[in-house]
Parts: structure tokens; C-alpha cells; sequence
């Protein structure tokens, strides 16, 4: 893997996974190798997102990721049989199963790794840095001060342990009826001051959409509604995430695992 950006939140709720989701199709649409770990292992609901069945294949003691609309993903949950089986590990597992997705896979050449995190700042965070030199993280915010608050915590915990902040995402930033008439419903520029309390740049405002919460329930991303609004915001996303991680360094076609 050349590059893997870790999509984080400080709070459960503000479309984390769902942005983690349509940002990894979006960039697979524009013909890069895209690759989506969802290290959520508590709440894994990217398999959800992208409608994927279980896992069946290995090869050679090694995992083989499935593929849904040009991306290889893995998850936990695609190895449950009931998904309503809850996941109850404590932080050593935690590790040792990251430890796995990335090094008992078989990725195969992959340009960018998108890792969708458990909100927060525990032992998942921590372990994606403990195993892998990441290129950066996304941080994903809903406009409201209680949302801002836990954000702030983990931006500061990922400046802590030397992790680059490449942008901020700003999800349910504002409700337009068909009226035309525009509903603040988590109040209001919450993305811009996160934006400019941290010198982050804010790379797009995502409006509370109907069709994007549809889409993903269906398991067919929003990014993929050619001529949606929904699928214009997450290109105009991962195209600016394309471009900044063009500025950064690119290992050689392997993982850059950290030695303990």
C-alpha cells in the first residue's frame, strides 16, 4: 500500500463510515487501486454501506479482501454469521486483529488504503499508529459544539502521536426542504471554525441529505447517483484528497509496518 489515510471522528453519529464509504468509491471511480480497511470493529456497518457478503476466499494462509464497486474491502463484519453478534474485545485483541487485516491480507497493489476508525481516542487509533506509518487522517465533524468538542480532543491526540491532519469534513451541515427553504438543524459553521482553530484546511460541507442515508442502507453508495448533488460533493472530496496526498510521500508497493 502506498499511501493510508485514517478517516476519524471524536463522536459516534456524524456519517463517518458513510464519508469513509463514498470517499474510497469516489476514488476508485476516478481509476486509482482503492483499498477500505473498517477497523470499527465494535460497529462495522461498512459492509452495510456497500451491500458486501461474507468473506469465503484465502489464499496461501492469507485473507483475500472482497471487492464491491472497484474497491477492496475488509471488515469484521464480513466474518460474522449473525450481524447483530456483538464484537466484545479488549484492547489487545483489538491490536492483534489490526495487526492481521494488515498484515495477513492479500492486497495486492493498492494505491491508496482508506481506514474507516471507531470514533474517539482509545485503542484503535493507537494501534493503527503503533502498526502502520500513516499518511494522514481524515477528521469528520457535524456542525454542533458537541460534536466540535470531542473533535478538538482528537485532533490533539493525533498531533500527539505525529499523525498528519490532511482535512476536516463537515457531515449534516444544514437540511434544504423542497422549497428551497434551508434548515440549519445542527446550527451552523461549526467545519470552518474547527477550520481555522487548528490551521486545517475544510475540504467540503455535506448537506443532511435524504438520499445519501437511502443509498447506504440499499448498500449502493451515494457517490455512485451520477448527477446527484450528493455524488458532485464526494468527487469534488476525493479529488482535493487526491491532490494533497500527491504532496506527500509515497512508500514503495508494500506495507510500511512498524516495528515494535
Amino acid at each position: 500500500m502506498r499511501q493510508i489515510v485514517a478517516v476519524v471522528s471524536g463522536k459516534g453519529g456524524v456519517g463517518k463510515s458513510t464519508v469513509a464509504v463514498n470517499l474510497a468509491v469516489a476514488m476508485a471511480a476516478t481509476g486509482r487501486k482503492v483499498a477500505l480497511v473498517d477497523a470499527d470493529f465494535y460497529g462495522p456497518s461498512v459492509p452495510t454501506l456497500l451491500g458486501a457478503g461474507a468473506i469465503e476466499a484465502t489464499q496461501d494462509g492469507k485473507m483475500i479482501p472482497v471487492e464491491k464497486y472497484g474497491v477492496k474491502l475488509l471488515s469484521v463484519g464480513l466474518f460474522l454469521e449473525d450481524p447483530d453478534t456483538p464484537v466484545i474485545w479488549r484492547g489487545p485483541m483489538f491490536h492483534k486483529a489490526m495487526q492481521q487485516i494488515f498484515e495477513e491480507t492479500q492486497w495486492g497493489d493498492v494505491d491508496y488504503c482508506i481506514v474507516d476508525m471507531p470514533p474517539g481516542t482509545g485503542d484503535a487509533p493507537l494501534s493503527l499508529t503503533q502498526l502502520v506509518k500513516l499518511t494522514g487522517a481524515l477528521v469528520v465533524t457535524t456542525p454542533q459544539e458537541v460534536a466540535m468538542a470531542d473533535v478538538r480532543k482528537s485532533i490533539n491526540m493525533l498531533r500527539k502521536v505525529g499523525v498528519d491532519l490532511l482535512g476536516i469534513v463537515e457531515n449534516m451541515a444544514g437540511f434544504v426542504t423542497p422549497d428551497g427553504v434551508r434548515h440549519d438543524i445542527f446550527g451552523s459553521g461549526g467545519g470552518a471554525t474547527i477550520s481555522k482553530s487548528f490551521g486545517i484546511p475544510l475540504l467540503c460541507s455535506i448537506p443532511l441529505e435524504s438520499s445519501i442515508r437511502e443509498s447506504g442502507d440499499m448498500g449502493k453508495p451515494a457517490a455512485l447517483e451520477q448527477g446527484s448533488v450528493a455524488a458532485e460533493l464526494f468527487e469534488e472530496l476525493a479529488l482535493k484528497v487526491i491532490d494533497i496526498l500527491a504532496t506527500k510521500p509515497k512508500d514503495v508497493p508494500s506495507l510500511r509496518i512498524v516495528k515494535e
